[in-house]
């Protein structure tokens, strides 16, 4: 099956770290982030994975090469140029997909979510997309109605809202964890251009069924910070 990990983000909020490495390379117990993520995904069944790069290309496709070398299946799209963020990062290696559902992934997340469950989830659903959520703390909260379906986003600090509904009333917050399902026809729904895949939901939530998946069991850790990062390693090293 295919899958697509967004690998491309400069990583700013680790600081000093990657100055001089991407943030998909950062070490995690003597793996990088990329091998860790490639060897979760190849393990639940999806083994042919495109991989956008941007910030230090020529580590990453070191990196890379190094992986298929041991016999992962990593196709590159390149960024190098242009940052597209992860709408324009997907719709820029719609080539690599087939006409089947596939599986995209964010590098910086860590978890043990079983994504065949997740997959077939979606595929049971018919829906256009199907995001694994979570009961966690955070600021930026997706809006779900009781039947899970994403209807809005909020940004807790700022009071923002975007309501696909009426009104918010009934509805539910719940956070995004960087890994979901889509359909290839989502592809109909985009176009070229440097924005975001939760941007892109929003404004098709009123039209199209965006699903969602609770995944509260299991542990999730986004390595965005510093502190962060070695959460992971303390945790990861726990589980060997």
């Amino acid at each position: 099956m295919k899958a697509m990990i967004f690998a491309a983000g400069l990583g700013t909020r680790l600081g000093e770290i990657t100055e001089h490495i991407p943030k998909a390379l950062v070490d995690i117990n003597g793996k990088t982030a990329l091998r860790i993520a490639a060897e979760r995904l190849t393990e639940q069944g999806f083994d042919d994975i495109v991989v956008n790069i941007h910030h230090h290309p020529q580590a990453m496709l070191d990196e890379i090469n190094t992986l298929n070398n041991e016999g992962f299946k990593l196709t590159v799209s390149d960024e190098s140029e242009s940052l597209l963020d992860t709408g324009g990062g997907l719709y820029n290696a719609r080539s690599f997909f087939s006409d089947e559902p596939f599986l995209v992934y964010n590098v910086d997340i860590f978890s043990d979510i079983d994504l065949i469950k997740l997959y077939n989830h979606h595929i049971e659903s018919s829906a256009i997309a199907t995001l694994a959520v979570r009961h966690r703390n955070g600021n930026r909260m997706l809006l779900i109605d009781r039947n899970g379906r994403m209807r809005g986003w909020c940004n807790n600090t700022t009071k923002e809202e975007i309501i696909a509904l009426e009104s918010r009333k009934g509805l539910q917050e719940i956070a995004f964890t960087g890994i979901h399902v889509l359909s290839p026809g989502i592809f109909s729904l985009m176009q070229e251009g440097v924005y975001s895949m939760t941007s892109l939901y929003l404004m098709i939530a009123g039209s199209q069924f965006i699903d969602t998946f609770l995944y509260d069991d299991g542990y999730w850790f986004d390595c965005g910070t510093p502190s962060n990062l070695e959460k992971i390693r303390k945790h990861l090293s726990q589980e060997e």
